[in-house]
């Protein structure tokens, strides 16, 4: 079966009249069938104001990124800041031409142009690693230095984030052609920033005299004006409205009631929130989201959140789960009290096996051990769910790269071919230098990582292994299957004790894919707006290493710098320096390198029945296309994504009830009720109203932090104290004693 455009209510897009068009109706509404070869992309201002934006986002995030409230500054911030200082460049700027030898150029080709600025934000975008912060490898350096004690060389660290955040590229651009080229992987988040970019260059002409209809410019500025102001509510003054429960407000001392309605450590009913940070925190916009794949997460989350979690807890007390709380990702033990992991340590950062056995096994809460299942059966359903839903299609660009005959090309791959595509060899050597490097560091330096060699290969294997269907899954329905528990799961149950080895592999496996899918997502901006390909390949090449090379430097500088930097226990009172980030990180270490799997899922652990929905993720989908296929008329049935089920529970924690309830019920009335009735608002409005407030809210975020963050400037009154759910945590069962908690 090829794969199958639809539209928001799940009906199947036909092929339009005209050959020229998208087969996906919301890229028909969003992105120009034209393009304009002349206009300058390789200029001065572009290399200025990328690489100073590249510098300076790298700098900030990673900078943020130890701090007790961390804070992400995205690439949108500076796609609205870059515009005005471009265009003023373009009127300083002198117009003379140089020349040097037969190249000739000039500091100011024209007018500031809308593939510079696409340009400058991919620059940005690997500033902010993708709009994660800073490199994820820096984490290990982190958890090295300032929780293990240990020590690791400068260039060590330096290689660990380079080669983790450039080793997809290799391979993601040799897969381009699956999930580029085809009209149907359509990749939603890139809709965004195309409308973004359009709204803030495009000259609009109302349709006639009485056309009242607001620029998408205008429209922009003001919501974002908008945006940014009301944040100062939830962001500073009444910090409550983010998270508000009715049955905690109605029922105070009642832990059933706050268990049920808390929003943030419970089930969520009769929560929501007014701030649109908590909205798009996890799963992105939900303004951008299309709506089959919300109704699938809508799904999933039901099914999970308001059915198997109410059975098993309170109906099944599975795992004992009364003993602790319903919702919490810490660790227990068997008298419900929080584990305490630094027992259990030895001085040679190995398992202390005599510890360990005197404080008894780690337990989990329930909606955390069933998250773990959950994410085991999802990755694999990935690999099925690809197989037999886009196999074909793969097989026919494969074969059509191969000169077996091609698929059809909507109209922006025609457009593209205007320009010269990039040689094979450029991706075979970023894959080949990027691994010898890499290599050559488990070789040399494996005292300090751990990894062997072997480890490197098995998880470059893995990598590469999922990056083609989970770029499928992301480009056509904008959830994004992780890879972190899978990748700690393999070398956990390989090499126990040996933590830094364990996120060392996690970190090739999972974030060198997940790099690829970020290089292939904004390959498709690229590819929307007629950007040439071989400069978007040198500035996201360039931007990575920029930005790696400064992430790693600022972490350097504050690890050698801050004393007792990341240590909660030893910092003075209300001292900045956390790492909430780099804590689960280390933590993650712990479980999965140190402890090791086998003592948890496994049959020295309790879980070991978890495995078993790794059968069940491989068999789902199969199901699913038997019945699409013994029932061919009811195409909705196509439209069932299994992976992205059983993957929705795998944010929380973090993610929260109150993240998604929010998240669907926002999404559906946009991309289901908006966009059936008010088409043209739809498409007008939709994607710059999701840049706007991402803009506005960053904006704000970050003069709230210098302003009132940094000197620690605060309110305290009932509006500034969460959502007064204190008693969602509490265990249920009888004799727990927990403090701050009644017993039953």
């Amino acid at each position: 079966m090829v794969l199958s455009a639809v539209d928001v209510e799940g009906r199947r897009v036909e092929d339009a009249d005209d050959e020229n068009d998208s087969p996906v109706e919301q890229v028909r509404l969003t992105v120009s069938a034209h393009d304009d070869p002349s206009l300058p992309v390789w200029t001065f201002r572009m290399w200025f104001l990328g690489l100073l934006s590249c510098a300076l986002l790298s700098f900030l995030n990673t900078f943020f990124g130890y701090r007790t409230e961390p804070l992400v500054i995205s690439m949108i911030s500076v796609q609205v800041a870059t515009l005005p200082i471009g265009r003023l460049m373009a009127k300083v700027l002198p117009e003379r031409k140089y020349q040097i030898g037969s190249w000739e150029f000039s500091l100011n080709p024209g007018p500031f142009n809308m593939k510079e600025h696409v340009l400058i934000s991919i620059f940005a975008n690997a500033g902010s690693a993708f709009g994660n912060g800073a490199a994820y490898a820096v984490s290990i350096v982190d958890i090295i230095k300032a929780f293990y004690m240990r020590n690791i060389s400068f260039w060590a660290g330096w290689i660990l984030v380079i080669t983790t955040q450039v080793l997809g590229y290799g391979w993601a651009g040799i897969m381009r052609k699956y999930v580029i080229d085809p009209g149907e992987m359509w990749w939603p988040q890139s809709l965004v920033q195309v409308s973004l970019f359009r709204a803030l260059h495009e000259k609009e002409e109302k349709k006639g005299p009485s056309s009242s209809s607001m620029s998408r410019g205008k429209f922009f500025l003001i919501a974002l004006v908008c945006g940014s102001v009301y944040y100062i509510v939830p962001g500073f003054l009444f910090p409550t409205i983010s998270n508000i429960s009715l049955l905690c407000l109605f029922y105070p001392k009642s832990v059933l009631a706050q268990q049920i309605g808390s929003g943030m450590k419970g089930l969520g009913i009769f929560s929501f929130t007014l701030d649109w940070s908590v909205i798009a925190s996890y799963l992105a916009s939900p303004l951008v989201t299309p709506f089959f794949a919300i109704a699938n997460v809508a799904i999933g989350y039901v099914a999970v959140v308001y059915i198997l979690i109410p059975i098993c807890y309170w109906g099944l007390n599975l795992y004992d789960a009364k003993t602790y709380p319903i919702f919490s990702s810490h660790l227990f033990d068997t008298r419900g009290q929080v584990y305490n992991v630094s027992s259990i340590v030895n001085d040679k950062f190995e398992l202390d096996r005599a510890a360990f056995a005197r404080q008894g096994p780690i337990n989990l809460s329930l909606f955390f051990a069933l998250t773990y299942g959950l994410n085991f059966a999802s990755i694999i359903a990935t690999l099925t769910h690809v197989a037999l839903f886009n196999g074909r299609e793969i097989y026919s660009r494969f074969r059509s790269s191969s000169g077996g005959g091609g698929g059809k090309e909507d109209v922006h791959t025609r457009l593209m071919k205007k320009y010269k595509d990039i040689p094979s060899w450029w991706f075979h050597l970023t894959l080949v230098f990027s691994f010898a490097l890499a290599l050559a560091m488990c070789v040399f330096m494996k005292d300090q990582i751990q990894l062997p060699w072997w480890g490197l290969i098995l998880a470059t294997i893995v990598s590469c292994l999922f990056t083609l269907p989970i770029s499928v899954i992301t480009a056509t329905t904008n959830q994004t299957p992780g890879l972190n528990v899978i990748t700690e799961y393999i070398l956990g149950l390989i090499m126990p004790g040996k933590p830094i080895a364990n996120v060392c592999f996690k970190t090739f496996g999972y974030i060198s894919m997940t790099q690829a899918v970020s290089f292939l997502n904004d390959f498709k901006l690229g590819h929307y707006m007629k950007i040439p390909p071989r400069s978007m390949f040198i500035v996201q090449i360039v931007g990575t290493v920029v930005a790696g090379t400064i992430n790693i430097g600022v972490a350097w500088w504050l690890l050698t710098s801050v004393h007792n930097i990341c240590q909660d226990n030893l910092l003075p009172p209300n001292s900045p320096w956390t790492c909430p980030n780099d804590r689960v990180f280390f933590d993650a270490s712990v479980i999965w390198g140190l402890i090791g799997p086998k003592r948890i899922f496994g049959s020295l652990g309790r879980y070991g029945a978890l495995n078993w929905c790794f059968l069940g993720g491989a068999v789902g989908p199969l199901v699913v296309w038997l019945v699409q296929k013994a029932f061919p008329t009811r195409r909705w049935i196509s439209l069932i994504n299994l992976p992205v089920i059983l993957s929705t529970t795998a944010y929380m924690p973090p993610a929260t009830s109150l993240n998604f309830n929010s998240w669907i019920f926002v999404g559906t009335v946009f991309n289901l009720f908006v966009f059936r009735y008010r088409r043209k608002w739809w498409q007008r409005y939709n994607y710059v109203l999701s840049a706007a407030l991402d803009a506005g809210l960053a904006f704000m975020a970050v003069i709230l932090y210098f302003c009132l963050g940094m000197p620690n400037v605060s309110l305290d009154w009932w509006g500034s104290r969460g959502e007064h759910c204190d008693l969602a945590t509490c265990p249920t069962a009888r004799g727990v004693q927990v403090d701050g908690c009644p017993v039953f």
